[in-house]
C-alpha cells in the first residue's frame, strides 16, 4: 500500500520537458508551501522514447506525531533505449476468386445492412403511425367529450333560458293584471270624482240661480219702495203747493 502511494506521488523533473523523474524531496504535512518559480524556462524537444523507472530504495521517517514523510530514491534514466518496431507483414497474393468472394460478402453485408436499416425504418414508421393513431384517437375522444359537454351545457342553458323567460312572462302577466286593476280603480275613482264634481256644479248652479232670484226680488222690492217714496214725495209737494197757494190767496 505504501509503495502504491509513493508511486502515485512520484513527481517529474523540474524542467517539465522530459519524462525522466528526479529525486523527490522530503515532504512533510506541516512544511511551508513551495513558492512558484516565475523564471522563464527554456523549451526542449520532447522525446517519444519510453523510459522504465525502477525503484531502488524507499525511506520512511516520522517527522511529527501521526505524520510520516517518504523519500524515494530512483535509478538514473537509461540513455539510448531501443524502441521496439512493429514487424512488417509480408504481402499476400490475392486471387480473383477471393476478390469476388470478398465483393460478394461485402454485397451481402450491404444488403443485410440495408435490410436492417429498412426494418428499423419500418419499425420507426410503425411506431410513428401508432403514435399518430393514438394521437388521433385522443384528439377524437377529446373532441367528442368536448362536443358532449358543450351540448350538455347548451341544453342546460336553453332550459335555464326557457325557465327565465317563463318566469318573466308570469311576472309580466301578474304585473299586467295589477296594472289593469289599478286602471279600473282609477277609472272608478275618476267616475266617482266626476260625478261628485257634476253634483257640486249642479248644486252651485242651483245656489247661483237662487241667489240671482233673491237679488232680483230684492231689486224689485227696492224699486217698489222707491216708487212708493217717490209717490209720497210728490203728494207731499202737491200738498205743500196747495197750502202755499191758499196762504197767498188769504
Amino acid at each position: 500500500m505504501l509503495i502504491g502511494l509513493v508511486r502515485d506521488s512520484v513527481m517529474q523533473c523540474f524542467c517539465h520537458t522530459c519524462r525522466a523523474p528526479g529525486i523527490l524531496p522530503v515532504v512533510s504535512r506541516r512544511s511551508a508551501p513551495i513558492k512558484k518559480n516565475n523564471k522563464i524556462r527554456s523549451k526542449q524537444p520532447r522525446l517519444n522514447k519510453k523510459v522504465k523507472f525502477i525503484t531502488t530504495e524507499i525511506r520512511c521517517q516520522e517527522k511529527s506525531r501521526g505524520g510520516l514523510s517518504y523519500e524515494v530514491i530512483l535509478a538514473e534514466p537509461a540513455p539510448n533505449v531501443p524502441v521496439p518496431k512493429r514487424p512488417v507483414t509480408p504481402g499476400k497474393n490475392v486471387s480473383v476468386e477471393e476478390i469476388e468472394q470478398k465483393l460478394k460478402a461485402a454485397e451481402e453485408r450491404r444488403i443485410s445492412l440495408e435490410a436492417r436499416k429498412m426494418a428499423e425504418i419500418s419499425i420507426k414508421l410503425a411506431k410513428v403511425e401508432e403514435a399518430t393513431r393514438k394521437k388521433d384517437e385522443i384528439t377524437n375522444e377529446f373532441i367528442t367529450q368536448t362536443k358532449e359537454q358543450l351540448e350538455t351545457k347548451m341544453e342546460h342553458h336553453v332550459e335555464k333560458r326557457e325557465a327565465i323567460i317563463s318566469d318573466m312572462k308570469e311576472k309580466l302577466k301578474i304585473h299586467a293584471q295589477e296594472i289593469e286593476k289599478t286602471r279600473e280603480t282609477l277609472e272608478q275613482q275618476k267616475a266617482y270624482e266626476q260625478k261628485a264634481i257634476e253634483e257640486k256644479l249642479k248644486t252651485a248652479q242651483a245656489l247661483r240661480d237662487e241667489n240671482i232670484k233673491k237679488m232680483l226680488d230684492r231689486l224689485k222690492e227696492h224699486e217698489r219702495r222707491a216708487e212708493v217714496v217717490r209717490q209720497n214725495k210728490a203728494q207731499t209737494q202737491d200738498i205743500d203747493g196747495l197750502q202755499n197757494l191758499i196762504a197767498s190767496s188769504g
